[in-house]
């Protein structure tokens, strides 16, 4: 099946799940390519990672005109299935227009939250590895899982960035994801209209073994949903309404200077027709 057949079946599907949330309404904006736009990495613990959290930096690929690059800290650890994971990920961010590499060139082994302590030579080799790449591309904005997702990959990798991030003492923002635990304080709600949730679920498609072993791509639309419903209190503030959104994508930014976090920024919404800029990045 063609890319514009499955994003036109999955914008059927979601269009059908949005009526049972009472229709909210869509929304688009037009795109306003920055003049010098940023440049956002997303450190992926594992491909699919980047769909699944790529809400944020996909609105600024669009609207913006940024360029994102995905950054497979790893391949997963099943060592038969890198070289597929590898070439679903690479379809997956053709989807979604991002660019993609590995960390370390070939991707990283072993990045646990105990990794540091069982094999400290090989965390710091991993911890050059990453800040070398921190310092050679010097992104504007990063996605990185937060603290307490609850999934030894991606405690390792918010271990692994924090470390990295203070080698090269890098001035940025970082933007906390979850996935497998939600956090306690996000600050940043991004919806995504029907059009771009699609292209979300689609690109997920791409990582074919995986959604084979589990489909959990076609429980995403009831994810990003119920981020709406946390963050309509979470980030607008208790007792709050929600958005009229159908999806949206919970953040925490956190501004970093000199590679050491400096400030909260924030809490804001941003729905579909406010088109996205680095202004989101301003305390």
């Amino acid at each position: 099946m063609s890319l514009d057949a499955d994003l036109a079946r999955w914008r059927e599907h979601l269009t059908r799940f949005a009526a049972l949330l009472g229709n909210p309404p869509d929304r688009a904006t037009s795109p306003q390519p920055e003049s010098a736009p940023g440049h956002c990495l997303v450190l992926a613990p594992h491909p699919d990672d980047e769909c699944i959290v790529g809400a944020l930096p996909l609105r600024l690929r669009q609207e913006a005109g940024w360029r994102v690059t995905n950054v497979a800290v790893t391949l997963g650890s099943n060592p038969e299935r890198q070289a597929g994971r590898w070439a679903e990920l690479q379809a997956a961010c053709a989807v979604l227009g991002f660019d993609c590499i590995r960390a370390g060139g070939e991707g990283l082994a072993d990045v646990r939250a105990d990794t540091a302590d069982r094999a400290p030579a090989l965390w710091a080799a991993h911890v050059r590895s990453v800040a070398a790449l921190l310092a050679r591309e010097r992104p504007s904005l990063m996605l990185v899982p937060h603290l307490l997702d609850d999934n030894p990959s991606h405690r390792g990798t918010y271990r692994l960035v924090a470390d990295a991030l203070s080698v090269a003492r890098l001035d940025t923002v970082v933007a906390h994801t979850e996935f497998w635990s939600s956090q306690a304080l996000p600050n940043t709600l991004v919806q995504t209209n029907i059009a771009d949730t699609a292209r979300l679920i689609t690109a997920l498609e791409r990582h074919v073994g995986e959604v084979e072993r589990n489909p959990y791509h076609l429980r995403l639309p009831a994810f990003l949903a119920d981020s709406v419903r946390r963050g309509g209190e979470l980030v607008l503030g208790a007792g709050e309404a929600p958005p009229d959104f159908a999806f949206a994508t919970l953040y925490r930014l956190v501004a970093y200077r000199a590679g050491q976090p400096v400030a909260e920024l924030p809490r804001r919404v941003y729905p579909a027709d406010l088109a996205l800029s680095s202004a989101l990045l301003t305390p």
